[in-house]
């Protein structure tokens, strides 16, 4: 878990960078994105970057490091929350890699919360 400062307002601007308490579960990095997959695989894809299954800390770093400095998006919003994206380079061991980034502003306590990575197109 991340505490970021948390706004002075709760303004509906559309580019604004992720605060308040930012959780990217343990699990996301370690059983997904560096797991290889048949399908919706991100493994490969994190390792051109120097991430791999020895190293989630780096990969949970240079996520923090993309919501600190680039702006999020509002995507969509449903009743489980408000989703946002960031886009940017994530930073990795060995080089850089442009990616999406989702998170969603959960409804029940206004957690951010880390959705997923995918590569940007």
């Amino acid at each position: 878990m991340l505490l970021l400062g948390l706004p002075d307002n709760d303004s509906e601007a559309t580019q604004m960078k992720l605060e308040g308490e930012i959780i990217i579960p343990e699990a996301k990095l370690t059983q997904y994105l560096l797991v290889s997959r048949k399908e919706d695989d991100k493994s490969q894809f994190l390792a051109q970057a120097g991430f791999t299954q020895t190293n989630p800390d780096q990969l949970r770093q240079a996520i923090i490091l993309l919501i600190q400095t680039c702006d999020a998006v509002s995507d969509r919003q449903n009743k489980y929350g408000k989703y946002y994206r960031v886009e940017g380079p994530l930073i990795g061991p060995s080089s850089k890699l442009a990616v999406v980034t989702v998170w969603i502003e959960r409804t029940t306590d206004g957690k951010i919360q880390f959705v997923t990575l995918k590569p940007r197109r």
